[in-house]
C-alpha cells in the first residue's frame, strides 16, 4: 500500500530540450551535441527524452536513430504529426531502442481546427483514433497530445482524451500551447479531465507549459496538483517564443517546497549545473543572470544585510545549497605548473567526461592558456573545454588572425587565415572598426554573408586578463542560429563565435522542418 502511494506520487520527467527547445530561434543542434545532451540527461535521470521529430529533416531522423541506440535507461520518444507517413518515419527512427515512445499530436482547439488544419471537430476525432490506433502498431508506448489544448472546448477535449486512451494511448498530455493559462485555470483544466474522462485511470495525464506569460512553471506545478504525473520541460527553459517551462526550475521547486508538494522524481540535482551549461554552450543562448537556480547571480549576495545573515546561517537567504544544484564555489585551483592528472581530476570535478585524446587537447589549450593568464578560474576552464568541443567538428575553422586598430591605424585591419573543409585561405580586410574587418574577412573567404542580428561579449572571470566569451547571432532567409568563442584576446574569440555561427547554418540549410510542429 505505501509502495503504490509513493508509485503515484512520482513525476516522470519528460524533457524536450532537443524538440521544442531546438525550435527555438537560432538553437540549431549537430548529431554530436544531442548525442552529448542525451547522455548528460540520461546521467541525470531524465525519465523520457524527446530527441527530435524525424520526419522533419534528415538531420532529425538520424538524431533520433542514434540517441535511440545509446540509452540505457532513458526512454527515447520522437514526434510526430497524425498522418501515417509521420508516425511510419518516427517508428523507423526509434527502431534500435526496446525503450521507445511515438508521441503524435493533432491540433483540437476551435481556432487551430479552423485555420490551421480546416477540418471540423469529426474529422479531427476520427484523426486521433486513427493515428493512435496506427501508432500502437510500433510501440506499446503511445503519447498522445491535443495541439492547444488550453484553449479546447472542454467537452470536445474530454471526447478526444477518452478516444485515445480507448484506443492505447498509455500517456495523455495537455499542451498550453501558445502559454495563455494561468494556474488557477489550468489546475483545474487537469481536475476536470480527472473527473470527467471515465478510462482517464488507465493512462498518465501530462501537461507540456510554454512560458508566453512567464507561467509555464506556475502552470505546470498547479497541474501536478491537480493529478498531472508527468511534466515536460527543457533545460534552460529553453524553447520557441518565451520558451517552455525549466526543467531545473520544476524539480528544485518540487524539492524545495515537498511540504506543499509531496511528490518525488528521479532527477539528481548535483547534475543540474552541468546540464544548465552544456545546453548554453551548445546552442549560443547565454543564461541571464537572475535566472532562476542556474543563473551567475541565483545564489549570489550583494546587499549588506543578506551578507551578514548568509555568514551567519546561509538558510537566511538561501532556500537551497549551490550545492544540490551542482554548483561549487569557484576557487584559484590551478596555474601554469599543474600536471596533466592535476587537471585531469580537475575535469571531472568540473563534471566533464573526456576521452584521452580529448583530455590531451584540453591540456593543451589549458597549458596555452597558463601562459597568458596567471590566475585560472573553474569558469576558465570550463569556457576553454567548452569552447573547444563546440568548434570541433566545424567544417570552417580559424587557423590564424592579426589586426591592427587604434588612432594610428585607420581604418582597422585584419589578416585572416581559415581552413575551409580541408582549404587554407588567407585574406586581408578593412572595416569601420576591427570586429568588423573580420567579419568581413570571414565573408570574404567563406563567400557567405548572413546578416548579423546580435554580437555580444561578457568576462569569463574578473580582472583584466580574463577570457572574453563572444556570442553572435546570424540570420539567413529566416534561419537563425547563434555560436559562441571564447579567447583572452576579444577579436579571436570574436572570430572563433562568427566562426561557429557560419558552420551552424551550413548545418541548418540542409535542415526543412515541415510546418505545425508544435503540441
Amino acid at each position: 500500500m505505501v509502495r503504490k502511494k509513493q508509485e503515484s506520487n512520482r513525476i516522470i520527467i519528460f524533457d524536450t530540450t532537443m524538440r521544442d527547445g531546438e525550435q527555438s530561434p537560432g538553437a540549431s543542434m549537430n548529431l554530436s551535441e544531442k548525442l552529448r545532451i542525451a547522455e548528460v540527461l540520461e546521467a541525470m535521470g531524465v525519465d523520457i527524452i524527446e530527441a527530435g521529430f524525424p520526419i522533419a529533416s534528415e538531420g532529425d531522423f538520424e538524431a533520433v536513430n542514434e540517441i535511440a541506440k545509446i540509452l540505457k535507461t532513458a526512454t527515447v520518444c520522437g514526434l510526430a504529426r497524425s498522418s501515417k507517413e509521420d508516425i511510419d518515419r518516427c517508428a523507423e527512427a526509434l527502431k534500435p531502442s526496446e525503450n521507445r515512445r511515438i508521441h503524435t499530436f493533432i491540433s483540437t482547439s476551435p481556432l487551430h481546427m479552423k485555420f490551421k488544419l480546416q477540418m471540423g471537430p469529426e474529422e479531427v476525432h476520427q484523426a486521433v483514433i486513427d493515428s493512435v490506433k496506427y501508432a500502437r502498431n510500433f510501440t506499446d508506448d503511445v503519447e498522445w497530445s491535443p495541439e492547444d489544448g488550453s484553449r479546447t472546448e472542454h467537452s470536445f477535449l474530454c471526447r478526444t482524451v477518452e478516444s485515445a486512451i480507448k484506443y492505447g494511448a498509455k500517456t495523455i498530455n495537455i499542451p498550453d500551447t501558445v502559454g495563455y493559462a494561468i494556474p488557477e485555470e489550468f489546475g483545474a483544466l487537469i481536475a476536470m479531465l480527472m473527473n470527467k474522462v471515465p478510462n482517464i485511470d488507465k493512462a498518465r495525464l501530462s501537461v507540456h507549459c510554454h512560458n508566453d506569460l512567464g507561467l509555464a512553471v506556475a502552470n505546470s506545478l498547479a497541474a501536478v496538483k491537480s493529478g498531472a504525473r508527468q511534466v515536460e520541460c527543457t533545460i534552460n527553459g529553453l524553447g520557441e517564443r518565451a520558451g517552455n517551462a525549466a526543467m531545473e526550475e520544476i524539480v528544485m521547486a518540487l524539492r524545495t517546497r515537498s511540504d506543499s508538494l509531496p511528490y518525488h522524481n528521479n532527477i539528481n540535482t548535483e547534475h543540474i549545473t552541468k546540464a544548465s551549461r552544456l545546453v548554453s554552450t551548445i546552442t549560443g543562448f547565454s543564461i541571464q543572470p537572475n535566472k532562476a537556480i542556474v543563473g551567475a547571480n541565483a545564489f549570489a549576495h550583494e546587499a549588506g544585510i543578506h551578507q551578514d545573515g548568509v555568514l551567519k546561517n546561509a538558510q537566511t537567504y538561501e532556500i537551497m545549497t549551490p550545492e544540490s544544484v551542482g554548483l561549487t564555489e569557484s576557487k584559484l585551483v590551478m596555474g601554469k605548473h599543474s600536471g596533466r592528472h592535476a587537471f585531469r581530476q580537475k575535469l571531472e570535478e568540473l563534471g566533464y567526461e573526456l576521452g584521452d585524446n580529448a583530455v590531451q587537447d584540453a591540456f593543451k589549450r589549458f597549458k596555452d592558456l597558463a601562459d597568458l593568464k596567471k590566475d585560472i578560474y573553474d569558469e576558465d576552464i570550463i569556457a576553454l573545454v567548452d569552447d573547444a568541443v563546440v568548434r570541433s567538428n566545424d567544417r570552417i575553422q580559424l587557423v590564424s588572425l592579426e589586426v591592427l586598430c587604434g588612432t594610428e591605424h585607420r581604418p582597422p585591419s585584419a589578416k585572416l587565415r581559415l581552413n575551409f573543409d580541408g582549404d587554407e585561405k588567407y585574406s586581408e580586410t578593412t572595416g569601420d572598426g576591427p570586429v568588423d574587418a573580420i567579419f568581413t574577412g570571414i565573408k570574404e573567404l567563406t563567400s557567405q554573408s548572413p546578416k548579423l542580428q546580435l554580437y555580444q561579449v561578457h568576462a569569463v572571470t574578473q580582472g583584466t586578463d580574463a577570457q572574453a566569451e563572444v556570442t553572435v547571432r546570424l540570420e539567413e532567409n529566416g534561419k537563425t542560429v547563434n555560436g559562441k568563442g571564447a579567447d583572452t584576446d576579444t577579436m579571436v574569440a570574436s572570430s572563433k563565435a562568427y566562426i561557429n555561427a557560419l558552420n551552424k547554418l551550413l548545418v541548418k540549410r540542409e535542415k526543412t522542418a515541415p510546418a505545425a510542429l508544435s503540441a
